[in-house]
């Protein structure tokens, strides 16, 4: 099993900025990828962005520019989120993966945090 903590959500105005933070625990392994979900009321989990344990990064193209997804080791990933828009009002939620044996898991999702941008 593996456990995802995140922070670091809160209400911000546009065009401001906000730092999640997401630490995972556990049956960690090296060969991972940790993203960024978000979902916002109404509507279905979209991927914001992916970083794997070879620093290859994704990102939606909504968020390209703005977002930066970073980890310092393979147990904590970070999105700096800039220039903030209404749009990005969601829950964003940390999603891990990790290769065990010949199995790809992806299923462990942290609780979520809230990102509230007003216009």
């Amino acid at each position: 099993q593996v456990q995802l903590v995140e922070s670091g959500g809160g209400l911000v105005q546009a065009g401001g900025s906000l730092r999640l933070s997401c630490a995972a625990s556990g049956s960690i392994v090296s060969i991972n990828a940790m993203g960024w979900y978000r979902q916002a009321p109404g509507k279905q989990r979209e991927l914001v962005a992916r970083i794997t344990s070879g620093g290859s990064t994704n990102y939606a193209d909504s968020v390209k520019g703005r977002f930066t997804i970073s980890r310092d080791n393979a147990k904590k990933v970070y999105l700096q989120m800039n220039s903030l828009k209404p749009e990005d009002t969601a829950v964003y939620y940390c999603n891990y993966g990790g290769s065990y044996g010949t199995t790809w898991k992806d299923n462990f999702w942290g609780q979520g945090t809230q990102v509230t941008v007003s216009s």
